[in-house]
């Protein structure tokens, strides 16, 4: 069983190489035949993969402890559900998971698209096959999980704080969200690379970035129900390095989520949506970098690994790669048209996004600083709770306010007089719902007061956005309300997050 795992990533990597030279040659030429083989390698490549992961699986599910990864992560106590779920619980296997994860999220991705957007996805295959060449070369020549050794008795178990019902769907969403990243940034870049950055790649993966981020935001509730029941400090998130890692790219993600109905509706921000693909990208593998190089340190991490080097240097080429080539397309980014005024929807969304982008490389900043105080003073120095919780403040609790702006004000230009008339609701709710919260002693945390009333404005706003465009359809269509509400929904899927 071991040869078979291991000859089958062998075959993985052959097939993801041929797909990253074969669909870039194919993608130059335009020859459609080499195009369509190299999409066929990658698909290939999936199946190869996925018989190394049932390798695994089957190795992990009968102990069999000749293989030292099986050895190091199970025992015979362990209950069958904990020891699949070691498949993810050590380096190996996880970076096998990750491999599995975007072969297959890139193969279903190219087939889906393979028609309507053809000449794009001959660039995509060779965006894809390379950083899939990369996680794939480690499988093979870095860190195998079918390495072996002579059988033990038994093996070692699974670390007991892995063994919670959290911990087997926490890490398969993370890993989910963090390679479903790879997605938007493989057809964002082969749009800057065909020479068309027009608006079909964010078409292309609208969807698969909302996969991408809702299995992120999950995730991150699920390890915050994990390290409430396991790690004994009393809170769901002390702002630790490697959960920081998960919630930089759901920012950039987020932002750009809100950023790209800019560009669909107004044309608008093609540079900024370019450059938060690729940030979420480069984030999703420096969080991997955190966790599996052991330069931090973290409950949640990995011990030191001779891997961190490769990642660190495959973080360095994705992003300078990806600088170059922005600035090399700036001349196709230009937007054709440009913000009429600073207070208008568009206006509000380009506020939400400097917020969302300022504290995520706030909590980049203060994650990096232990590494970049060892490497200058030889002694690393971590910024504590108060740092993170400062800049929270700062950031968020306007990013909050414009939660309850950003739907209702107009497009292109808002009068005052018309804001005035919107908003006076929602204001008076969020006045009514403070001054009950000081009659009610909740006054002397000013930040707990200030986030509650602005969430009681958001939350009035979303009714009254609901109340009014419900109204708007039964004097229409005379239906229901209830059957209003529902045709409201889903006719207009993508304004709800659809």
């Amino acid at each position: 069983m071991p040869e078979l795992g291991r000859a089958a990533l062998v075959v993985s990597l052959g097939l993801i190489v041929y797909a990253l030279v074969a669909g870039a040659v194919a993608a130059v030429t335009r020859r459609r035949r080499l195009a369509v083989s190299a999409q066929n390698a990658l698909t290939a490549a999936f199946g190869s993969t996925l018989v190394a992961s049932v390798v695994l699986a089957v190795a992990l599910v009968r102990h069999d402890f000749a293989l030292t990864y099986v050895a190091d992560h199970t025992s015979r106590a362990l209950p069958t559900v904990y020891a699949l779920s070691a498949f993810w619980g050590g380096q190996e296997g996880s970076l096998l998971l990750w491999l599995l994860v975007l072969t297959g999220y890139g193969a279903l991705a190219v087939w889906l698209n393979r028609r309507r957007a053809r000449d794009l996805v001959a660039w995509v295959v060779p965006v894809i096959a390379g950083v899939a060449t990369f996680f794939s070369f480690l499988l093979v020549g870095v860190a195998s999980p079918f390495q072996t050794s002579p059988a033990p008795v038994d093996g070692a178990g699974l670390n007991p704080s892995l063994q919670n019902p959290y911990m087997v769907a926490h890490p398969p969403l993370l890993y989910l969200g963090y390679v479903g990243l790879t997605v938007p940034f493989a057809f964002a870049i082969g749009s800057l690379l065909s020479g068309r950055a027009d608006e079909r790649w964010i078409v292309a993966t609208r969807r698969w970035t909302l996969v991408a981020w809702t299995a992120l935001g999950i995730g991150q509730l699920l390890g915050a129900h994990w390290a409430y029941q396991e790690v004994g400090w009393g809170g769901y998130y002390a702002w630790d390095p490697v959960e920081n890692a998960a919630l930089m790219p759901w920012l950039a993600s987020t932002a750009y989520l809100h950023s790209v109905m800019i560009q669909e509706k107004r044309g608008m921000l093609k540079v900024w949506n370019v450059v938060l693909v690729s940030l979420a990208f480069c984030l999703s593998i420096f969080g991997t970098f955190l966790t599996r190089s052991g330069v931090i340190n973290s409950i949640h991490s990995f011990t030191q690994s001779s891997i961190g080097p490769w990642f660190l240097g495959f973080i360095c080429l994705v992003t300078a790669f990806s600088i170059g080539l922005i600035l090399h397309r700036l001349p196709l980014l230009r937007a054709r048209t440009q913000l009429e005024s600073l207070v208008s929807r568009e206006a509000t969304f380009l506020y939400n996004n400097l917020l969302l982008v300022a504290l995520c490389l706030t909590i980049l900043w203060g994650v990096s600083w232990p590494i970049i105080t060892e490497a200058v003073h030889g002694e690393a120095r971590v910024v504590g709770r108060p740092y993170y919780d400062f800049f929270l403040r700062v950031f968020g609790l306007p990013l909050l306010l414009l939660m309850g702006i950003g739907p209702l004000i107009a497009w292109r230009r808002a009068s005052l007089r018309g804001l005035g008339r919107i908003f006076a609701g929602p204001f008076a709710v969020m006045v009514v719902v403070g001054a009950i919260l000081v009659a009610l002693g909740a006054g002397s945390s000013t930040p707990g007061l200030v986030a509650y009333t602005f969430s009681a404005f958001v939350l009035a706003t979303i009714v009254l956005e609901f109340a009014r465009g419900t109204r708007a359809r039964r004097a229409l269509s005379n239906e229901s309300w209830p059957g209003a509400f529902s045709a409201l929904i889903g006719r207009n899927r993508r304004r709800y997050g659809g």
